[in-house]
């Protein structure tokens, strides 16, 4: 890639999920000038909202409820609430209710949770209290992935239990279906098997952010967050181009750096000819992993959950217990999908009245299935709800349902319906999207991935733009 004469740009960044508006938040922050390119008509990757089912009925299209977007060692230090957005917290911020209608609920209290758990408190207690001492700290350094961690004790005792799978973990621990159900569910967030390794790390990260903060809702959907970070980034100087879409590095204004919040496959059509064959075909290579299937309700009254304690939880883990979630991950990974799935429930409305008229509620369901899945999953989602809470189907006004290849079509950076940026395993964790002392830098010294598909992951935080950021300006706008 040949250098122009003159740079119009410092950097640009080419879309605009969180990742892309933090990196260029970052980047703006320190006095660069920064564009912005989004190939659709608005900005925010999967931060969007509309009446999917009927008028009136406001509905997150993708990301939802978020316990890493509130703790976020980056987005805490962004007057975020001066560009409209709030954080509407739930009473609680999971429950998983089990086929003899009770539940385990995650409260921001560790006893109060504990005391859910009937004969399992005190070893939900021994496993979570040490990690509490400095639990911000804690959640910091594992999001940040620091060389030095500010508490160093506190990662190694999560790492000797989260390096096991969760199925491991919950069954040597826990002798109740209700605390090995709520490891299990909060593990099941990896969308990976349960027996996976690294498994169990996920389903502790989420206990321990729930311990900090009930997992929050965006006031008014989650769009607003996407209209926080692009606010704050035009406030800071940063420009903003959207239904622009590119298709080469040509379609681009001269910069010093390029950073990329896009799946690996669209880093190879657009900057083919600037990426060398080896690293072309490394990118190739990049395993994607399962997809979400959606629907959407409008309802005319809450979800009548059989146990007691479901209708105060921001996310209801529904799936029985840890032998039924691990048969339906297994099936989704294998290229089925189960006939009693794992469905993850939100409730926003319950917290955020202005999701749905007066009165009335919104519901978001969606199951993990294979890549590209085209089966009609609708109805399994439907009687899986329906086998906790008898009566749903009588509160159902409408239906929308959003299929991996939607999901695709909606956002490039979803292959398949794959929402988290890929397979986040062992093989691939810590190597996304290949193996580089740096994963956010490539061959070209101006082109750098600060996509999901890089260090720490999926999820809505903004992390992996905030590090590819940090990179650029150490390496080049310094």
């Amino acid at each position: 890639m040949s250098l122009p004469a003159r740079f119009e740009y410092d950097a640009v960044v080419i879309g605009s999920g969180p990742n892309g508006l933090s990196a260029a938040i970052r980047l703006a922050e320190k006095g660069r000038s920064v564009l912005v390119v989004e190939g659709s008509d608005r900005v925010g990757g999967g931060m969007r909202c509309a009446e999917l089912t009927l008028p009136g009925f406001r509905h997150d299209f993708c990301s939802a409820v978020h316990p890493m977007g509130v703790l976020s060692p980056y987005w805490r230090t962004l007057p975020l609430a001066h560009h409209g957005l709030e954080w509407r917290h739930a009473d609680l911020s999971a429950a998983h209710p089990l086929p003899d209608g009770s539940a385990a609920l995650l409260a921001r209290s560790v006893d109060d949770t504990a005391d859910s758990l009937g004969p399992d408190g005190d070893a939900y207690r021994r496993l979570m209290m040490p990690l509490l001492r400095h639990p911000q700290d804690l959640v910091d350094d594992l999001l940040l992935m620091r060389a030095w961690p500010r508490r160093p004790f506190a990662m190694a005792r999560f790492g000797f239990s989260g390096l096991r799978s969760a199925r491991g973990l919950a069954r040597s621990r826990f002798g109740d279906d209700r605390a090995r159900a709520l490891l299990a569910g909060c593990a099941a967030h990896s969308i990976l098997p349960l027996d996976f390794k690294l498994t169990a790390a996920v389903g502790m990260i989420f206990c321990l952010t729930a311990h900090i903060q009930n997992w929050p809702v965006v006031a008014g959907g989650t769009e607003m967050l996407a209209k926080a970070l692009a606010g704050h980034l035009l406030a800071l100087g940063g420009d903003i181009h959207c239904n622009r879409r590119i298709h080469d590095m040509a379609d681009l204004p001269p910069a010093r750096a390029y950073l990329f919040d896009t799946a690996p496959r669209e880093v190879l059509k657009i900057a083919e000819h600037a990426l060398p064959d080896n690293y072309r075909r490394r990118l190739r290579a990049y395993r994607y992993g399962p997809g979400v299937y959606k629907v959407d309700f409008a309802l005319r009254e809450p979800i009548p959950w059989r146990a007691t304690g479901c209708q105060g939880a921001s996310t209801v883990h529904v799936g029985g217990t840890l032998e039924e979630l691990c048969a339906s991950e297994a099936a989704m990974w294998s290229g089925e999908v189960s006939k009693r799935p794992f469905v993850m429930v939100c409730q926003q409305s319950h917290f955020d009245p202005a999701r749905a008229p007066m009165g009335q509620h919104t519901g978001y369901a969606y199951i993990h299935v294979p890549n590209g899945c085209e089966l009609n999953c609708e109805q399994r989602i439907v009687d899986q709800i329906e086998r906790f809470a008898p009566g749903f189907r009588d509160c159902i006004l409408a239906t929308h349902v959003t299929q991996p290849m939607d999901l695709q079509r909606y956002n490039p950076a979803f292959v398949g319906g794959s929402v988290t940026g890929g397979v986040a395993d062992l093989g691939q964790l810590f190597t996304r999207p290949v193996a580089r002392l740096n994963p956010h830098t490539t061959p070209n010294p101006r082109i750098f991935l600060c996509s999901a598909a890089t260090p720490p992951g999926g999820g809505v935080h903004g992390l992996c733009g905030f590090r590819a950021a940090e990179t650029v300006l150490r390496r080049i706008l310094r």
